[in-house]
């Protein structure tokens, strides 16, 4: 055994696992993403998949009998798998197997097998590497495939011939391309080609599964390396059409506007790099989703996209719904920031009032920050001046939001003045009017007219009322 893998199997669940391998008579192997990352030296994952010649769940019970507090083993017959917690890690047992795939499932047909056989079913080459765990060859590489010649050379490489790896499980093409993003690494040539040529094959794959991906390369440090892969091979235009429907520069009259597709994804690069928050990578990518279908030209004011953001909003909800993504805060937040991404902008240039900025700041309530992030990340000018002159008017956003907050304390905040109070202040029942005189004070504290404070509001209040003969 080298010393790297020595280094590599120091987590205690191995030496667990090969004494009940061992005991029980089974070859028995550490395999996939555990494998790949300790030798690419990232941070190893917390599940391990262990791979048993043989039945992976008698493993598991095994396994689980000799671990402190005796950990439940979770089974699942149907796939021949178990899972238990130990050491802050999820340990995923498997049988060695062999899979077969009728075309119009991406459920296999399982059958037990040999490692090597357990190994060809894996997606890609960097995938298969295992470590052995058994006593007498502890640490010993299995590796097939060139898998870490490929980890060397940055290469995503199928086992067997790509055009089979795929067809038999379409997802395995998000997967090359979540791993490409990922890790920062090329596609092999004749995987790449097998993707495009099989990329309607995506449609069997449940929207669930499909979504994962999306995640994982929107979640990357770089994720326009995945969308760029998922647009060249046309995967992009099945997924997510709206995107892919701002690619291309159109031309009337001498005037042009920006390719806001490729706009996009330079926006999704800049917000990765100052969040981790994926629902404002998700914002990024969708926000301006509505300029398609509002993009207009007329020879008075050129290129237009009215509304878009209104527009884009609304769209947000049918693509997280058509996608089966979760339609609760979370896809309102996206809408809320694709609704008002333009504002900070508009602000600058109507000069920076207060009564803008108070609004902007009530609108975006708790969320203020990650728009300003979302904006600023909408900054793509390759003019240097442009480009300084733009941040700049942002920060002067951001120093007027700081001074108003802190005097009129907006952020979030209800009129001091209640509908029922109204009510009782004035004798009367619940009416149109009611809801009427409240927004009057609403918009008062916003336009600055009375400060956001009780007295004041209440003194507007009867001042208005009398103005619209609720009192004499």
């Amino acid at each position: 055994m080298d010393l790297f893998a020595k280094e590599a199997l120091q987590h205690p669940i191995f030496e667990y696992v090969a004494k009940a391998a061992d005991k029980l008579g089974l070859d028995v192997f550490v395999i996939g993403g555990f494998v790949r990352d300790f030798y690419l030296q990232r941070e190893t994952p917390t599940d391990i998949d262990i791979v048993a010649v043989g039945s992976g769940i008698q493993l598991a019970e095994e396994v689980a009998k000799s671990l402190p507090n005796t950990p439940k083993v979770q089974v699942f017959k149907t796939y021949g798998t178990a899972m238990l917690k130990a050491f802050d890690a999820e340990i995923e047992f498997v049988g060695a197997r062999k899979e077969s795939y009728d075309p119009s499932s991406r459920n296999p047909a399982v059958e037990e097998g040999t490692l090597k056989d357990d190994q060809n079913r894996r997606d890609f080459t960097i995938n298969a590497l295992a470590l052995q765990l058994n006593s007498g060859h502890f640490g010993k590489l299995v590796d097939p495939f060139n898998g870490m010649e490929h980890l060397s050379q940055q290469l995503i490489k199928t086992p067997l011939d790509p055009t089979i790896t795929y067809s038999d499980d379409p997802l395995r093409m998000m997967r090359a391309i979540r791993f490409a993003s990922q890790l920062n690494f090329k596609i092999e040539p004749g995987s790449l080609k097998a993707i495009k040529e099989h990329h309607e094959r995506i449609k069997i794959v449940s929207k669930e599964r499909i979504v994962v991906e999306l995640n994982k390369i929107l979640a990357s440090n770089k994720p326009s390396i995945g969308l760029k892969l998922l647009y060249q091979t046309k995967l992009l235009q099945i997924l997510l059409p709206e995107i892919t429907a701002l690619q291309g520069i159109d031309e009337k009259d001498g005037q042009r506007h920006k390719d806001n597709f490729w706009h996009t994804l330079e926006v999704v690069d800049n917000i990765s790099e100052n969040t981790d928050n994926l629902w404002l990578r998700w914002a990024a990518l969708l926000h301006d989703v509505g300029k398609a279908p509002t993009k207009k030209f007329t020879k008075r004011n050129g290129w237009t996209f009215h509304g878009h953001e209104f527009v884009g909003a609304k769209m947000v909800y049918s693509i997280f719904k058509r996608l089966r993504m979760p339609l609760n805060d979370k896809m309102k937040f996206v809408k809320k920031m694709v609704l008002l991404s333009s504002r900070p902008i508009a602000i600058v240039d109507e000069e920076v009032t207060d009564s803008a900025v108070r609004r902007l700041i009530h609108d975006a309530g708790e969320n203020i920050e990650d728009l300003m992030t979302l904006c600023e990340a909408d900054i793509t000018t390759k003019n240097p001046k442009r480009f300084k002159r733009y941040h700049e008017n942002f920060n002067r956003v951001r120093l007027k939001m700081k001074e108003v907050e802190e005097r009129d304390h907006i952020r979030n905040f209800q009129p001091p003045i209640s509908g029922a109070e109204i009510m009782e202040t004035f004798s009367i029942e619940p009416c149109r009017e009611v809801g009427i005189l409240k927004s009057k004070i609403k918009e008062a504290i916003l336009e600055g007219e009375i400060p956001n404070e009780y007295e004041p509001a209440r003194k507007y209040m009867h001042q208005k009322a009398a103005e619209m003969g609720i009192i004499n």
